[in-house]
């Protein structure tokens, strides 16, 4: 969600305080790096979970106050739609059953929930983008009443100067079958609402950040290829993951001019591997400018010369403005401070089941390519990186990514072959029991086994009922509904039945 921000208008004055300030919390932090005294304790991880809303017709339910109401559980928020809320679990530690646990726990959480919103007529969905959702739903009135979404909304527009543009051309859902395209233009960011996304946190100690986020972004495209999950967006089949294009595109302040200049997008991949976390702040603070200029009264450098531990207030609330699909994170926490890598590449759903099961081969995978002799990022181009994310959003399993030592190759052959023994191995490194690794991560192999993950099985599901005789529109209604069904019985979605 974000930090709460108050309703106001923003001078030229913030935005040269903000700017300064934020430089003082750039010098705290590098004083705090020096002095290496951050929190390092055992490999803690987090998950949050974006969620859609439906009602009784399986349209979108603008109704997330209600809801959020009705569950009356602090561990779910309000996120930018109001069709939208988000639940963000406790940390848990990353070893023995822990991930069990926490399957358990949120699945608990998630039914619970689902109940009291059933009450008033609506239902969760954990899907990446809703697909019943249409162009007439994202207006202004869809934003969350909350104040920050309102002054994102404003100063983004304002920034960009015109409508935000969506152009998209999709994959056909055939091979006998023409490319959909979407071209629309929206007078407000409500489309980036109908990107609901996976994000998993993972603490790490200073000197380790640089080659877990350079790990995070090599493997982004295979994470994207096996665990896609929207396909449709406004009636038209599109991409696999069409979330990457449409939050890259609905948050872009940039006019075409800009574009041309080479002016960096706010959700950005980067540009280089790092060797410090402090490369990521850095270019925050060096390549985009401030949609919320809102200062603290804290001076930073004074608290750290005092023994205290400074909130760097500036520095987190411009860093939670610029969508990076592997950020950085400093956090306060019980009178301590921690950095975390916070991956965002994955969409939501399908299952509870599917969801630990990308948590754990994201995180085992990750501990494996760190923990190797020769860094894959020092066998990679940057470039390559990025064009393989890209390619896996757009192709899903039929995507063909670039890897080191292999050449052009499938996703499926690339993990079955490759990649699940090191995230095997990483996630013994963490001392996750075998059984455990065996229960997530023979989901993920099973998946690419089938070649099903959730793009597929709703792209399958829309066109048989689409060669059965039924419109596009019912398609969609009749498949969500199966989806809904068949995410509530919790089996992950390379057995779900067409």
């Amino acid at each position: 969600m974000g930090e709460d921000v108050a309703p106001r208008r923003f001078t030229r004055k913030d935005r040269s305080l903000f700017r300064e300030r934020g430089n003082r919390c750039l010098e705290a932090l590098a004083q705090m790096l020096a002095q290496d005294d951050f929190d390092v304790a055992e490999p803690r991880i987090g998950i949050e979970v974006e969620l859609n809303l439906v009602d009784s017709a399986a349209e979108p339910a603008m109704a997330n106050t209600q809801v959020l109401d009705a569950v009356n559980d602090d561990t779910f928020q309000t996120e930018l739609g109001q069709f939208n809320i988000e639940i963000n679990m406790p940390p848990h530690p990353l070893r023995g059953r822990h991930l069990l646990e926490f399957e358990e726990s949120l699945r608990g959480v998630l039914n619970s929930a689902n109940e009291h919103a059933r009450r008033s007529g609506r239902e969760l969905a954990m899907i990446g983008i809703l697909p019943t959702l249409r162009e007439e739903h994202l207006t202004r009135k869809a934003i969350s009443d909350d104040p920050r979404y309102g002054l994102l909304n404003e100063q983004m527009l304002r920034a960009r100067g015109e409508d935000i543009e969506l152009h998209i051309t999709g994959i056909p859902l055939s091979r006998w079958g023409a490319p959909e395209q979407l071209d629309a233009s929206f007078g407000t960011i409500a489309p980036e609402a109908a990107c609901t996304s996976l994000q998993l946190h993972l603490q790490v100690a200073p000197d380790q950040f640089a080659a877990h986020w350079n790990a995070a972004q090599a493997i982004s495209a295979v994470q994207v290829a096996v665990g896609a999950n929207s396909p449709f967006l406004f009636g038209r089949a599109l991409w696999h993951e069409t979330r990457l294009p449409l939050f890259e595109q609905s948050t872009d302040i940039r006019p075409p001019e800009l574009v041309n200049q080479g002016v960096r997008p706010r959700v950005w991949f980067g540009e280089r591997w790092i060797t410090s976390v402090f490369d990521l702040f850095e270019e925050n603070s060096r390549y985009f400018t401030a949609l919320l200029p809102v200062c603290s009264d804290e001076d930073p450098l004074a608290v750290l010369a005092a023994g205290g531990t400074p909130l760097l207030s500036e520095l987190q609330m411009h860093n939670g403005t610029i969508y990076r699909w592997n950020r950085p994170v400093y956090d306060i926490t019980d009178g301590g401070h921690h950095l975390r890598l916070e991956n965002r590449v994955l969409p939501a759903g399908p299952s509870v089941a599917d969801t630990l099961a990308d948590a754990a081969f994201f995180y085992g995978l990750v501990r494996g390519l760190v923990d190797a002799d020769r860094p894959l990022w020092s066998q990679m181009a940057f470039g390559m990186a990025g064009e393989n994310l890209a390619a896996a959003a757009r192709g899903g399993f039929d995507a063909r990514l670039h890897w080191p030592a292999v050449g052009s190759v499938e996703p499926r052959d690339l993990v079955l072959r490759l990649l699940l023994p090191i995230a095997h191995a990483g996630l013994a490194s963490y001392g996750i029991d075998s059984a455990v690794r065996e229960r997530y991560l023979g989901i993920i192999e099973q998946r690419c086994t089938a070649e099903r993950n959730g793009a597929r099985w709703q792209r399958d599901a829309v066109r048989a009922r689409e060669d059965a005789g039924a419109s596009r529109s019912e398609a969609l209604t009749g498949m969500l509904r199966d989806y809904l069904t068949l995410m509530g019985e919790g089996d992950p979605v390379h057995t779900w039945p067409i």
